[in-house]
């Protein structure tokens, strides 16, 4: 959407948070297609793993289906993703339709090769395997989507991320098409991200850091996913992601895996997760060492056993009171 003087003046849409939304766009042809896993298939699981948060306007699980909006190299699109049985049926709406109804299988984990995964090196990770065989890493295909998604999630709380993540979608994205159960909304194009003025952001709730990172790779956005098309290894990708200004390793890991669904990827200099993988292979917590240690035995398939770690419901006793978030916006 373009940004008008009146909502410039108010730092967003004005009134974003109370406004009726706007109709939804010409849905065009409706499209539909049924997807037939070869395996296993937690649906839910693997596609969820994509939400940024309860209120992502851009991912809905409504009455059984999971509905989609996203911004494709087509245009914006809407599906609707529902399990029938031994299948998965899906309908999609807008100029990107075809797009989305294609890209499907990989965002249900078609791609995910297990090859070589030994679960069976630690009883933890067995007994998580063998009780979620549908587990599937999906990949979107969304590369920018997916950095500036994870650069918003830097050194902040989810309740920030997901918070700032909602907003500049219904404020600066484009409403998803079709008979969505709410309104949805579909990122920015990459111009759109680079053009979202500072004030939109602070009233955002994101800071300036992550902001001006998220402006700074727009203007790279498109050689980026050129370079990363044509990357095939997990350091060729880091390589080229963090030659980005303000996106170090860990932001390089978490796009790698909701854009390309890879593997391998870890997520190093988290605040969490070295304590919940040491917690639930040793029983004690570690550091990002200690966890690329613990974590060595799977190397090729890091992800995989991260995930299935996670999905073992095995957590560490909290220590402490939650960390508060900050509300710069106050200021």
């Amino acid at each position: 959407m373009t940004i008008t003087p009146e909502a410039s003046r108010a730092g967003g849409p004005r009134g974003a948070s109370r406004r009726t939304a706007p109709a939804p766009p010409a849905a065009g042809p409706v499209v539909e297609t049924e997807y037939r896993p070869r395996g296993p298939l937690d649906l839910r699981a693997t596609v969820l793993a994509h939400r940024r948060g309860p209120g992502d306007p851009s991912i809905v699980s409504d009455g059984g289906v999971i509905w989609r909006a996203m911004r494709t190299p087509a245009g914006v699109a809407t599906i609707a993703i529902a399990e029938r049985k031994d299948a998965v049926k899906a309908t999609a709406w807008g100029p990107g339709a075809e797009w989305a109804i294609a890209q499907l299988p990989a965002f249900c984990g078609a791609d995910d090769d297990a090859t070589g995964f030994d679960a069976s090196l630690h009883p933890l990770v067995a007994d998580a395997h063998r009780r979620n065989p549908g587990l599937r890493i999906g990949r979107s295909d969304l590369v920018f989507d997916a950095l500036a998604g994870s650069i918003m999630e830097q050194k902040v709380t989810g309740l920030q991320a997901f918070g700032a993540w909602r907003r500049i979608l219904q404020w600066c994205g484009e409403r998803a098409p079709g008979p969505t159960p709410r309104p949805m909304f579909a990122s920015p194009t990459i111009d759109g991200w680079r053009a979202i003025p500072s004030w939109t952001w602070h009233r955002a709730g994101l800071e300036p850091p992550q902001s001006r990172t998220i402006v700074a790779a727009a203007a790279r956005g498109a050689s980026i996913e050129r370079a990363l098309a044509g990357a095939s290894t997990g350091s060729e990708r880091d390589r080229i992601l963090t030659s980005l200004a303000g996106v170090g390793l860990w932001t390089s890991a978490e796009t790698r895996i909701r854009a390309l669904g890879d593997p391998d990827a870890v997520s190093v200099g988290d605040y969490h997760l070295p304590h919940e993988v040491g917690y639930a292979l040793t029983g004690e917590r570690t550091d990002d060492d200690g966890m690329l240690e613990l974590l060595a035995p799977w190397t090729g398939q890091r992800q995989r056993a991260i995930r299935l770690i996670l999905a073992s419901g095995v957590r560490e006793p909290r220590r402490g009171p939650r960390l508060h978030p900050e509300d710069h916006r106050t200021r």
